[in-house]
């Protein structure tokens, strides 16, 4: 059985909630793939969620998928690189490689994405805030400890509960989608492992 650990985070700033924890959260009450799946919730706070993350890496799974939101987004994005750098521009990790690419197949699940009309992109960075951080250190991780366990990272837009109550009226996307998208990126991993 596939064995996989899915990160989502608290909410943050002016977000009352966030969309990558309400689409993990939508995603559990319906999966009934044979997928073994761990779920968590990050601290919007670098330390802890590096502490966090590398605890639940030593359970060795299969592949991780962090989810973070992405607020003015209007599609599924799919983190093709990591990079070793903070907010600040200082190194994550010192005496670290600058970065990591994602060892999973992107473009099988970016295709099926768009195929079941979810709109979706291969995004080759994440940002410099706790998205990248994730995606980075959860490959650094499991290369330092010799895990096989493969990261990806997918970007989820805000919720359209989360549009609504915010004065920009921002792009949104619904839940159910978003949490259909994750299943499918699921469902292509286990496939392309195969």
């Amino acid at each position: 059985m596939t064995r996989i650990l899915i990160t989502a985070f608290e909410p943050y700033d002016r977000w009352p909630a966030n969309s990558s924890w309400l689409a993990l959260m939508d995603l559990t009450r319906w999966y009934d793939g044979d997928a073994e799946i761990t779920t968590r919730r990050y601290p919007v706070d670098l330390s802890r969620m590096s502490e966090n993350l590398r605890k639940d890496l030593q359970a060795n799974f299969d592949f991780a998928i962090h989810l973070g939101q992405s607020p003015g987004s209007t599609i599924i994005k799919l983190e093709s690189v990591g990079l070793n750098v903070r907010s600040n521009g200082s190194p994550l990790i010192s005496n670290a490689p600058e970065a990591y690419r994602s060892g999973l197949l992107l473009e099988p699940c970016h295709r099926e994405l768009v195929a079941a009309g979810i709109p979706s992109e291969i995004s080759h960075h994440a940002g410099t805030y706790l998205c990248n951080a994730a995606l980075y250190l959860s490959q650094h991780y499991s290369k330092s400890y010799g895990l096989r366990t493969k990261s990806l990272f997918l970007h989820i837009p805000l919720a359209p509960s989360q549009a609504a109550s915010d004065k920009g009226s921002p792009a949104s996307m619904s839940t159910p989608m978003a949490s259909a998208a994750v299943a499918m990126v699921i469902q292509n991993l286990q496939a392309n492992a195969a």
